[in-house]
């Protein structure tokens, strides 16, 4: 681990242990025998068949993101979904415990497997984020204005504002997919020209970013292609927000007034939250899901703690079995290939 990596996780996990204090000092009055009691509530009843329902909805959700690459890759390589389950479940296990060192562990997989160019699956790795924004991005947005639910709640119109901003930001991120697709390289070329001198590092980074993403696009050959990728992305968070819909469930009347709708919420949080957390260990992501059920739906502390941790497992970390239990019947070991696959980024 070199000194800006070692420097940053110092830093994010002082950034984690403020926000905990600062939460501890919210909740004084919490109780952790109540925490104890709502956390248990989940294996009596049907707790523990919503459980279950919510690990097979995150599983499916994996599979849908080896169908959406199989998409991709179809003008360039004939190939079976069942053939990329495998690389991806190893390497979303790789980002559970290795955090940004294990995000390129999946392109590297499935570059190697299908015996492919790595600059061309990162390429493919970088569009899809784009549409697994966009794809969320469509079910949030329709959850914050076309779901009678949302309005009853006291920061319906920030969450209105937020979502009018989504658009702008779905419209804008649109525009410029459709600019590098016809002009990439001219504006790899600019964005170089623009930081030379003593940003040339960043300048050059950047222009790499977009050249990969202008191979990307080419991987879509045609408005079918498209509209396939898209139904797929949306079908993929889905997929995540009924397994956050089932673990909700699992808590039985305690939590019935959350609605469906409002789980879009919930992710959008988890999201934002995961930017700031440790490998293997979380925090951003859970004190953001819990800030929200606290803050947004007055939820318990207590509650609010026990469902927020129990989220980021079942969605989060669930993966980690199969993916280990995989990684060892094809002998391949996570971080030698989070440095493998940082490596070949470079030389991409």
């Amino acid at each position: 681990m070199n000194k800006k990596r070692l420097f940053l996780y110092i830093l994010v996990a002082a950034l984690l242990t403020a926000l905990f204090y600062l939460q501890v000092r919210t909740w004084r009055r919490f109780d952790w025998t109540v925490f104890e009691g709502e956390t248990r509530e989940v294996t009596r009843g049907f707790g523990p068949i919503h459980i279950l329902l919510a690990i097979a909805f995150t599983y499916l959700a994996y599979f849908m993101r080896a169908v959406r690459w199989k998409i991709f890759l179809r003008p360039v390589k004939k190939t079976s979904v069942s053939s990329l389950v495998s690389p991806t479940v190893v390497g979303f296990t790789g980002i559970a415990l290795l955090g940004r060192l294990g995000e390129l562990i999946r392109p590297y997989l499935i570059a190697r497997k299908m015996d492919l160019p790595f600059s061309s699956q990162l390429a493919v790795w970088t569009v899809e984020r784009i549409f697994d924004f966009g794809g969320f991005a469509v079910l949030l947005i329709s959850a914050i204005f076309f779901s009678s639910s949302l309005h009853g709640l006291h920061h319906y119109a920030q969450f209105r504002k937020g979502g009018l901003l989504l658009v702008a930001l779905v419209a804008f991120l649109a525009i410029v997919a459709v600019l590098i697709n016809a002009k990439g390289e001219r504006i790899a070329v600019w964005v170089e020209h623009l930081f030379s001198g003593h940003a040339s590092g960043i300048g050059h980074k950047l222009a790499c970013r977009v050249r990969e993403f202008r191979g990307g696009l080419n991987t879509i050959h045609g408005f079918s292609e498209f509209i396939q990728l898209a139904l797929v992305s949306i079908g993929t968070w889905l997929l995540i927000a009924l397994s956050y819909d089932q673990v909700i469930r699992a808590y039985g009347p305690a939590l019935n007034e959350i609605a469906f709708p409002y789980v879009f919420l919930l992710i959008f949080a988890s999201m934002l939250g995961s930017l700031v957390q440790l490998p293997g260990v979380g925090g951003g992501s859970q004190l953001a899901t819990i800030t929200t059920f606290k803050v947004v739906f007055e939820v318990a502390p207590e509650l609010a703690a026990s469902c927020g941790i129990l989220l980021w497992m079942t969605t989060f970390m669930t993966v980690i079995p199969a993916g280990l239990a995989l990684a060892h019947r094809e002998g391949l070991s996570l971080r030698k290939l989070s440095q493998a696959s940082q490596e070949q980024e470079a030389n991409a």
